[in-house]
């Protein structure tokens, strides 16, 4: 065999053994995809994303103006300091004159956006927490109406059950 035909079958050889661990890799990709963990975790971003959208609403239609009403008709989106040393009444007015400025304003609405989001998050998880509880106190409580202790072995065992799985006594009787 020449060594140029040995190449060649080498080459074949690796290039069967790549194709063979990518189709694996695919395989374990498209287990991982279908499992539900990518789309359960795009339709979080997806609902995260449009509850961020209903909390920035609510911030700057109802939160602001009434902070607003209450701190004597301060807007907090319009505050700001001039970086450049020279007073300006308004942002609009340094922004149209292309001074450098710091929107404090934004970031405070930023901050009050995260603090109710994280808030209203943290009051979600746990409502949700609270039904998983209730569901696994609930699950006990079905389990024990339909088991009974065998007075032999001690081990739980279905009510229904006429020899105990664990220690083959006769239970006969007490049915």
């Amino acid at each position: 065999m020449k060594k140029s035909e040995k190449i060649d079958m080498e080459i074949k050889e690796k290039t069967k053994k790549a194709k063979k661990n990518m189709k694996k890799t695919m395989d374990e990709y498209k287990s991982f995809a279908v499992k539900g963990n990518i789309v359960d975790l795009a339709i979080g971003m997806v609902i995260g994303s449009a509850f961020t959208s209903i909390i920035t609403a609510l911030v700057n239609t109802t939160i602001t103006p009434l902070l607003s009403f209450f701190t004597n008709k301060v807007d907090l989106s319009k505050l700001f300091i001039s970086l450049s040393g020279i007073h300006y009444d308004s942002l609009a007015k340094a922004e149209e004159a292309g001074a450098l400025v710091w929107n404090y304003g934004a970031l405070l609405n930023a901050l009050l956006n995260f603090f109710i989001v994280s808030f209203l998050l943290f009051l979600v998880v746990k409502y949700i927490g609270k039904i998983k509880k209730k569901n696994v106190v609930d699950e006990i409580v079905q389990k024990e109406e339909e088991t009974k202790v065998c007075k032999f072995c001690l081990s739980k065992i279905p009510k229904k059950a006429i020899k105990c799985a664990y220690c083959t006594s006769d239970l006969k009787e007490e049915n």
